[in-house]
Parts: C-alpha cells; sequence; structure tokens
C-alpha cells in the first residue's frame, strides 16, 4: 500500500492550506480518483477532503452559478437546469449510473481522466500520459475508442466527460482559486490538447482549486440538447457525443454553438460548423455540410474511422432536432 494523508477541508481556503507544498490530490466523490489511486496511477501524498465546499447552485449574472460540491445528481435535477439548460441535464443523464451520479462532483467531473485501456493498464501498456516518454501503445493497438480531432504522436486518448462537452456548447466558465488568487478560465479553455504533453490534462496550476462553475444566460429562444452514441444503452462512454445550442429567427441561425465528446482529448468545439451555419437557412443540407466541414481534419486511426460519418450524421441529426428539420 501507498502511505498519504488525509484531511477534510472547511473551505476553500482551508483546503489550500492543507494541500502545501505537498503532492496533493483534492478529493470529491472520488468516483475517478480513488479508481486511479487503487491502480497506482495516482499517487498522491495526501488527499485534501473538499466536499465541504458550496453545493448551492444559485442565479448569478442572469444564469447559474454551481459550486464544485454540488453531485451530479442535483445538477441534472435542478429546476432551471432542466427548463434552461436541458443539453446539460441530458448530458450528465447518460454519463452515468444514478448510484455514480449521485456521489460525483461538478468539480470532480471536470477533471476526470481518460478512460483508455492502455492508460489504466500501468503494468503491461506503454503510455505517455501516464509516464511522459514512455510511448504510446493505443498508437498501434486497439484504438476503435479513441481520439479522431487533435490528437498527437504522443497522446490520442479521448475525453471522457458527458457533462464537459454540454458545458463546452453553454460557454461555462470555471472558477478557481489557488495560492495567487482567484481567477476564472472558460470551459473551453480549461482542458488540453495533448501536443507533447500528455501528461498535462487541463491548464490548471499545480495546488489550484475548482469552486464553481458559471453558465452564462442562453440567448432569447435558444433551444438546446444533448445526443450520444454508445456500444450499449447505458453507462458506456461516448463512441460520439455531439451538444448544441441552436437560436433561429425567422428561419435563419442567428446563433449556434456546437461541441463533440468521443473525438479528442478534449471536449471538441466545433467551431468550423458554427461559422458555416451561422447567418444560414436551418436545413438538413447546411447542417450536413457544416458538419462534413468540421471533419474535414480528422485523423482517424485503424479502428476507429467510423467516427467521422457517425459524428457527421449525429451532428445533422442533433440540430435536426432542435430545429424540426427531418435528418
Amino acid at each position: 500500500m501507498i502511505p498519504f494523508t488525509y484531511a477534510r477541508a472547511a473551505d476553500a481556503s482551508h483546503a489550500l492550506q492543507l494541500a502545501g507544498p505537498l503532492v496533493a490530490k483534492y478529493l470529491g466523490g472520488g468516483t475517478n480518483l480513488v479508481d486511479l489511486m487503487r491502480e497506482t496511477i495516482e499517487q498522491p501524498e495526501a488527499l485534501v477532503d473538499v466536499t465541504g465546499l458550496s453545493a448551492a447552485i444559485k442565479y448569478h449574472e442572469g444564469g447559474l452559478l454551481i459550486g464544485a460540491a454540488a453531485n451530479n445528481t442535483a445538477v441534472a435535477e435542478h429546476r432551471v437546469v432542466r427548463e434552461a439548460y436541458p443539453v446539460l441535464a441530458r448530458a450528465i443523464l447518460s454519463g452515468a449510473s444514478a448510484q455514480v451520479r449521485n456521489m460525483a462532483t461538478v468539480g470532480g467531473n471536470l477533471l476526470q481522466r481518460t478512460r483508455c485501456a492502455y492508460f489504466y493498464d500501468p503494468d503491461g501498456s506503454r503510455c505517455n500520459k501516464r509516464s511522459p516518454g514512455e510511448g504510446c501503445d493505443a498508437i498501434d493497438g486497439f484504438n476503435r475508442m479513441h481520439a479522431i480531432l487533435g490528437a498527437s504522436p504522443t497522446c490520442i486518448a479521448t475525453h471522457p466527460s458527458d457533462m464537459c462537452v454540454a458545458l463546452a456548447a453553454l460557454d461555462a466558465v470555471v472558477h478557481v482559486q489557488g495560492q495567487a488568487g482567484e481567477r476564472t478560465i472558460p470551459l473551453t479553455d480549461l482542458h488540453r490538447l495533448p501536443a507533447d504533453r500528455p501528461d498535462l490534462d487541463t491548464m490548471l496550476e499545480p495546488g489550484e482549486l475548482i469552486t464553481a462553475l458559471a453558465l452564462p444566460p442562453l440567448s432569447t429562444g435558444a433551444r438546446s440538447t444533448y445526443r450520444k452514441v454508445r456500444d450499449r444503452a447505458s453507462y458506456a462512454f461516448a463512441l460520439v457525443s455531439v451538444g448544441a445550442v441552436l437560436a433561429m429567427e425567422d428561419g435563419i441561425i442567428k446563433d449556434v454553438r456546437i461541441a463533440l465528446g468521443g473525438v479528442a482529448h478534449k471536449p471538441w468545439r466545433a467551431g468550423i460548423a458554427e461559422a458555416a451555419l451561422r447567418g444560414r437557412e436551418a436545413t438538413r443540407e447546411n447542417f450536413r455540410a457544416a458538419a462534413e466541414a468540421e471533419l474535414r481534419e480528422a485523423r482517424p486511426l485503424h479502428d476507429n474511422g467510423f467516427k467521422i460519418p457517425l459524428a457527421i450524421r449525429t451532428i445533422t441529426a442533433t440540430l435536426g432536432e432542435l430545429t424540426g428539420e427531418a435528418a
């Protein structure tokens, strides 16, 4: 057994004090971190329990502010989330079993690590994300679940979170606190692409703690939804998922935001598709053309080329659902 200390923080400042200079990890629901420690992938010197942070969900600047300790069930069942941000409620409900949702926290969900099988095999597989410079066995291995966008020669892992895909489409903002003070990070900037440092998942500084998540108000009349394609009906990670927010006026797309899951090392904001759709008619043909433009830069591997047409169809179908345009 690898020894570590445990302490429970009363608030964010106390958590930072307890973490101090140690190699510490913040513990929320533990649904990912405890698994990683059991497999000896994470080996912190200290665990700082941050379930005492705010779990409140309250109005904030026309939108919502969600405390980092709020569990996923509370967020998905919140009336304002269900009515104003259905993309988020649907993403959370598609992401895990009820038992996991009851334990998993918002802060922990943002920081969960890839479920790549090679990453989870420290005794039998090479993985640059786990051990930088070791190599990546997934590249020439079984890579059906792996990335087709934004990957690098060092890592082709995908980000596992459904919730984060919805948050990327909603332009959510992450509130963090560290030794240097408080700051905010757009959700779309929180997670990193692998480049030559796949071991670094986020843009957080060492010791920084996520304290809250802000959802800005949506455009008047905006609709949103989440669609997930997976191997089985429940508790499976996405092959491809789409979170979309759409606002129209007289049949013309006024605003559109699209994020993809299951295709990249981070929630993938589909900026090319969005640019192709703004100011255009909401038609199936335009949806498909925009999706094709977004996937043009995809680089499939020997097992996951099917994700390109699957992503195109899923984007088209999701936007069709929001507009009533059959897809």
